[in-house]
């Protein structure tokens, strides 16, 4: 909120102009430039939006240099530690953990909107056999406001809420479905006596021709991907869902937007990226000569999975995440599987490394997810299919608040144009 007290005073010539400085209840303060062009002219220069406030939220709350993730306030570890998704779908969603009642009443509603129209199996088979599984989910998701009308009148708060839930059950059976139709395999409808992570895991791995139990070991482990990766603040899917939905398109289009977006290999290939690195490696023998190669500087290969953006110090979600590793490795074992081997041993030595840990190179939560993932047999193909099912609700989160804000505009960057200036057309005769 704007601090009476607190200005910024911009000079450039003879001009000078005083601009509001906001004070968040945590984190920097924001100067507000919204009046910056009309009262002096000029635009402000930030390429990649990393120094730009584009919103103001209540929900997600992330501090770098400590290494803190909060969402409503709580923060990630204890979240991930104590609770289960759609638990923390709720508190993302509506903005308090819910009561019994509440949470017996959420868990219903996804329940009863798991399954598909039955239709949409038509858009999977119209796909190359051999599509990427994110191609599909871009697609059907798009295609949801085709069936779903009665959920894409963003001006109405019940739609909005149906269409809410109906992408939180729904996405998963996508994503389970885009698997098989990848893999060969019959789709499996949902089960509505199964908890979300384990419908999940059944739809993508039961055949008919036999029964299929999920370990609750491997459960959990799944729910707790879906719990770290749940939201992450202002990132370049989140923002590409909110500018989409400043234009007023309907919920659907506006994550069908957010996965085209998480599929790029700069933000949800991470953990792809750390296993093909692995895979690089071969074998912990390796281990040594690729340590050295990451520590210098003129060589281009990098340890993927060590250190984060963001963080710049522990990933908050990392922790938990190497714990559900430890345990999933334990139950399947890594005897036979290099790979796993592999990353073992490199977590091990990179912790203890001097050069890793003064620069704070820590595992993050990607390392440990894509362990996982890999360990349960899914290919690398579905790591991004699986980021999404979990960022959905932070997504729509997003989406309802920003659609819920007086101060909604369309989104406009402006741009530092460096093209020609006026010139006068000539016949091509001429040219």
């Amino acid at each position: 909120m704007a601090d009476d007290n607190k200005t910024a005073k911009l000079t450039f010539g003879e001009t000078e102009v005083e601009l509001p400085i906001l004070s968040p209840t945590a984190g920097p303060d924001v100067i507000d430039i919204r009046k910056l062009y009309a009262e002096a002219g000029v635009f402000t220069y930030d390429p990649g939006f990393t120094s730009t406030a584009s919103c103001d939220s209540t929900i997600t709350f992330i501090d770098g240099n400590k290494g803190e993730l909060l969402h409503r306030g709580y923060p990630i570890d204890q979240l991930a530690e104590k609770s289960h998704f759609l638990e923390v779908c709720y508190l993302l969603l509506y903005g308090d953990l819910p009561n019994a009642t509440q949470l017996e009443d959420f868990e219903h509603r996804v329940t009863q909107h798991t399954m598909l129209h039955e239709q949409m199996m038509n858009f999977f088979r119209g796909f190359r056999r051999d599509a990427h599984p994110m191609a599909v989910m871009v697609g059907v998701v798009g295609a949801m406001s085709a069936f779903y009308h009665d959920s894409t009148d963003i001006h109405d708060s019940w739609q909005r809420e149906v269409a809410s839930i109906r992408l939180i059950a729904k996405m998963p059976t996508i994503a389970a479905w885009a698997y098989k139709y990848s893999v060969g395999q019959p789709f499996v409808y949902p089960r509505n006596d199964l908890d979300y992570s384990s419908n999940f895991l059944r739809m993508c791995f039961s055949v008919p021709a036999e029964d299929y139990v999920v370990n609750p070991i491997l459960s959990r482990a799944m729910d707790r991907i879906f719990t770290l990766h749940a939201d992450h603040e202002q990132n370049a899917s989140t923002s590409t869902v909110r500018l989409a939905s400043s234009s007023g398109a309907n919920p659907f289009a506006c994550i069908a937007a957010g996965i085209a977006c998480l599929w790029g290999p700069a933000h949800g290939g991470a953990n792809q990226a750390c296993l093909e690195m692995l895979r690089e490696i071969g074998t912990p023998d390796q281990i040594p000569e690729y340590i050295e190669r990451a520590k210098d500087k003129n060589d281009p290969f990098r340890l993927m999975g060590f250190g984060h953006r963001v963080y710049k110090n522990h990933d908050p979600r990392a922790q938990v995440m190497k714990q559900s590793a430890d345990e999933v490795l334990d139950l399947l074992g890594i005897e036979n599987n290099p790979t796993l081997q592999t990353a073992k041993e490199l977590e091990r030595i990179a912790l203890e490394d001097d050069y890793f840990r003064e620069k704070k190179l820590f595992p993050n939560v990607d390392f440990y997810s894509g362990i996982i993932l890999d360990a349960m047999g899914f290919p690398q193909s579905m790591f991004t299919p699986i980021f999404a099912v979990a960022r959905t609700v932070g997504w729509i989160s997003q989406w309802k608040e920003q659609i819920s804000d007086p101060q909604l505009k369309i989104g406009r960057p402006r741009q530092l144009y460096m093209g020609e200036t006026v010139r006068d057309y000539v016949d091509v005769e001429n040219r």
